[in-house]
């Protein structure tokens, strides 16, 4: 089973995702976390403390991956079950890396190697921030990384076999069926 998980900030998709992985986990299978943020600031700090705070007791095994997202099909076990939070982080990691200039076409490299990933394991939950919706224009560079993020939640939820909105603790199918 393949769940995309997408939702306004601070909407409970992490903690709702955690419990369907959990659910979904399969006897004698590893569950894994695969952690993308990399922490730029306190607040990241912060978040990150909070989330593996939320996991303790589910019994997952966290796989800092904040780039090269494809290579954690390579460190774990396909049989288990992932829990991947989340493809904003990711994007942002990729497409603004602190070694080198914005990277405006990085939401292809992302795209195509969650798709990979999706191939490759059977059973994951993809968190995603629905952050397209507002009325507001941003700056340049912004609406570049609004729109990537479009791109890939579109193209991973086509290959998802579900499909949830998490919309002020509200959880809308849209595809599929709710765990």
């Amino acid at each position: 089973m393949k769940i995309f998980i997408s939702g306004g900030c601070k909407n409970g998709k992490s903690s709702y995702a955690q419990d369907i992985a959990h659910k979904m986990r399969k006897p004698d299978a590893p569950l894994y976390y695969l952690a993308t943020m990399i922490p730029t600031d306190k607040e990241d700090e912060d978040r990150i403390i909070r989330h593996k705070k939320d996991r303790e007791g589910y019994g997952f095994e966290t796989i800092e991956i904040g780039r090269d997202i494809l290579t954690a099909a390579s460190k774990c076990d396909k049989r288990g079950t992932f829990l991947l939070d989340s493809t904003t982080a990711l994007l942002a990691n990729e497409m603004f890396p602190p070694e080198s200039s914005a990277r405006p076409d990085a939401y292809k490299k992302v795209t195509d190697d969650l798709l990979q990933l999706l191939e490759k394991i059977n059973s994951i939950v993809i968190v995603s921030d629905y952050i397209y919706s507002d009325a507001m224009i941003y700056d340049e560079q912004t609406e570049a990384y609004r729109r990537a993020l479009a791109h890939i939640d579109k193209k991973i939820a086509a290959a998802c076999d579900t499909v949830i909105e998490a919309c002020y603790g509200t959880l809308i199918t849209h595809k599929g069926r709710q765990q």
